[in-house]
């Protein structure tokens, strides 16, 4: 209850921050909106030449851009924000009153800074998704759905636990600017369905750096092609990359050595 209510605060906060600068608010969506424009002529040029890319269709690349979205509204709404902040609270020491207070550090971290306009994108990201699955013509189970769900959210703890462990490593490397910018060229090989890339980087990108769990593997759900074994397994990678990051994020703070330094 304390950590909704702390939740709810930070919203309340980080709300008037955006309200206060409305017009900027307003650019920004227009500017996602002409991003998006461009990625579905940039699909549409990619069809023009195409049936299928990597054994996907047009419709389901929608979908995929759709998740791709999701994820992304993520990254921009609470990792690019509070990342620069929290290198910067490691090298002036000002992470002191982050430990200080009697609530979990990592959850302080994650949510003290939201860009909350990027909100809209989840409204936008379920549009794709359904309009990809709808041009594709694939039918779905209420199962089906669940299942995609679950899987969505497995995905983003995953992309969470990495941003997690990178900014953590900041703990060791304080000049560790760039932390970020490796996760983001790894979520953006999401951007594309797994099954594009060569049989090594497949594994890579569903295994070792499982982006592609955010991404392809819910849609492949979605369209009946995980059994449950497999699902299970995307599903427990979640709760492991969650654990390893925590733990991670724990051997960091016994290396941080405060402003007193």
């Amino acid at each position: 209850m304390h950590a909704l209510k702390l939740l709810s605060a930070f919203l309340k906060v980080n709300l008037q921050m955006s309200l206060a600068y409305r017009a900027d608010t307003i650019v920004n969506i227009l500017l996602n909106l002409m991003w998006l424009g461009w990625e579905i002529l940039s699909l549409n040029i990619i069809f023009s030449n195409t049936q299928t890319l990597g054994g996907w269709g047009f419709g389901e690349l929608i979908a995929l851009l759709g998740v791709f979205r999701f994820v992304n509204m993520m990254m921009f709404a609470l990792i690019w924000p509070n990342t620069e902040k929290f290198n910067q609270s490691i090298r002036d020491g000002s992470m002191d009153y982050t430990i200080l207070q009697p609530v979990n550090s990592m959850f302080l971290v994650t949510f003290s800074r939201m860009v909350i306009w990027r909100v809209w994108e989840l409204a936008l990201a379920v549009v794709l998704i359904i309009v990809g699955v709808r041009l594709s013509g694939e039918t779905t189970t209420p199962l089906q759905i669940l299942t995609f769900g679950l899987l969505v959210l497995s995905g983003m703890v995953i992309i969470y636990s990495l941003w997690i462990v990178l900014i953590a490593l900041t703990f060791w490397f304080t000049k560790f600017d760039n932390n970020v910018t490796i996760l983001h060229a790894l979520v953006d090989a999401g951007r594309y369905p797994a099954t594009v890339y060569p049989a090594w980087l497949q594994v890579i990108v569903t295994f070792i750096i499982p982006i592609a769990v955010a991404t392809t593997v819910p849609l492949q759900a979605l369209r009946g092609e995980l059994g449950l074994e497999r699902m299970t397994l995307f599903f427990a990678a979640g709760i492991v990359s969650f654990f390893i990051a925590s733990q991670v994020w724990k051997t960091g703070l016994k290396r941080y050595s405060g402003a007193s330094s």
